[in-house]
């Protein structure tokens, strides 16, 4: 590799190492949540907070960090991401109890989302031939569900072997690292015209996410006829409706009405939405039952769900392939019938399944994420001006990261009640949430049908 080519490639080789410890960080802590909860004592909220804490934020500040970015400066802006990722990791290794956990996660998260889209802008700025672009945008775009996947198996053999604050340890010296490279190889750049700072809208989209993630996770507890239920969700409806009204109304919008015209990327946000909820409710339930109910230790955990990353590995670039040639209705039909028959066969576990037929019912989830990711980016952008690609894809990654949030609310609520008794009653009560999966799994298809009707495609002028 000669010096033109060499800059390039470290250059996103840092940037998929930073998407690679954001999005692992969703994953990867799932399996220590049986230690987390032993050692912090912690109760199946917090245990829920600890992931949705981290997945709330990058939903909610997706966008913003992306007109920082381009404002300030990528590059300034992704080191700054660096730095607090780097140390609301540390944060979380030192932390002494759980609402300590959940205020570091809000930390690590915070800088989580000035990597996600600033390192995505960073890719396609270095890249300036179209098609080295679309080969380092795949690859950067490849590292999100790899990573998602992987981070259980990872995670097992971490916790394993050096504890449960060592998932967050490890992340220290790969920022450090990032850092380094970045500073040296990085280029800096910004957007020939920034959009205007949205801060309204962002203050409404911050408070709708939480609201409505709050009032499900709370509501196995407080019920969901109580006052402060219900003031959540009256909350969470003014905000949605100020939303759309004062969006309507601006000129630089944080979230672009118009786009929401196209039926495609509307179907691409809600698929989105669907796709990753299903998957981190899988997850959430999973790792507690492979640990809690079959007393697998962490690291056989992690390999139970190697499958599926394996899978992710090999489809995620025969969903590319799939996309190109034939468009997304493909890919999506079958991710949506794999997760639709992944929840189903998940109906039939017991405490006392056979492993290799537990494994087996994985693989189902595996093809669903492995098809999933591409045909889904594919959509919200066809059919939209190249001035709001962008944008729309970082709409789609932000519907992803409210379905991870949503999954674990949705999956915790259903399964809180049963944590402590275990066994049967445990898996007894994990139906509700396979039936949750089948049912994703069938809007999925339908969503996929309606969004790819050549006669329903939408083109904004």
């Amino acid at each position: 590799m000669d010096r033109s080519t060499l800059k390039p490639a470290l250059v996103l080789a840092i940037c998929c190492a930073s998407i690679i410890v954001v999005v692992m960080d969703i994953s990867i802590v799932n399996v220590a949540l049986p230690d987390i909860r032993h050692d912090l004592r912690a109760s199946p909220t917090g245990l829920q907070w600890t992931v949705d804490a981290y997945t709330l934020v990058l939903s909610a500040f997706l966008v913003l960090s992306g007109s920082m970015a381009d404002r300030f400066g990528r590059r300034r802006v992704f080191l700054v991401g660096l730095t607090i990722f780097g140390l609301g990791s540390l944060c979380c290794g030192l932390a002494p109890g759980i609402g300590w956990l959940v205020a570091a996660r809000v930390v690590q998260a915070a800088g989580g989302t000035m990597l996600n889209p600033v390192a995505m802008a960073i890719v396609a700025n270095t890249f300036t031939d179209p098609a080295e672009r679309a080969r380092a945008i795949g690859v950067f775009g490849s590292m999100s569900g790899l990573a998602l996947a992987l981070g259980p198996v990872l995670g097992g053999v971490v916790v394993d072997t050096l504890g449960w604050r060592s998932v967050f340890f490890v992340n220290v010296p790969i920022v450090a690292v990032a850092i380094a490279a970045a500073v040296r190889f990085v280029p800096e750049s910004r957007a020939a015209r920034a959009r205007r700072f949205d801060l309204v809208g962002q203050a409404l989209v911050a408070v709708l996410l939480s609201c409505v993630v709050y009032a499900v996770i709370e509501a196995r507890t407080l019920g969901w006829h109580s006052p402060a239920i219900l003031t959540l969700v009256a909350v969470a409806v003014v905000s949605l409706a100020g939303l759309v009204r004062y969006e309507s109304r601006r000129r630089d919008p944080l979230l672009e009405l118009r786009l929401f015209r196209s039926v495609p990327f509307t179907s691409a946000i809600v698929m989105a939405i669907v796709a990753l909820c299903g998957f981190q409710a899988f997850l959430f339930v999973t790792t507690l039952y492979l640990q809690d109910v079959r007393g697998l230790p962490p690291l056989a955990a992690g390999l139970c769900l190697l499958p599926i990353g394996c899978l992710v590995l090999l489809l995620s670039i025969v969903s590319g392939r799939l996309v190109a040639a034939h468009g997304p209705r493909r890919p999506l039909l079958i991710a949506g019938t794999a997760l639709t028959m992944g929840g189903a066969a998940l109906l039939w576990l017991t405490p006392h399944t056979a492993l290799p037929l537990v494994i087996a019912m994985y693989l189902l989830v595996g093809v669903f994420l492995g098809l999933v990711n591409p045909p889904i980016t594919n959509t919200a952008v066809s059919g939209m001006p190249r001035s709001m690609a962008g944008l729309a894809a970082a709409l789609a990654s932000a519907g992803r990261q409210t379905g991870t949030t949503l999954g674990v609310a949705i999956a915790g609520a259903i399964i809180g009640p049963a944590l402590a008794a275990g066994g049967a009653s445990f898996t007894g009560t994990a139906r509700s949430v396979w039936w949750l999966m089948l049912a994703l799994g069938i809007a999925l298809v339908l969503l996929t049908l309606l969004s790819t009707r050549r006669a329903r495609r939408a083109r904004l002028p």
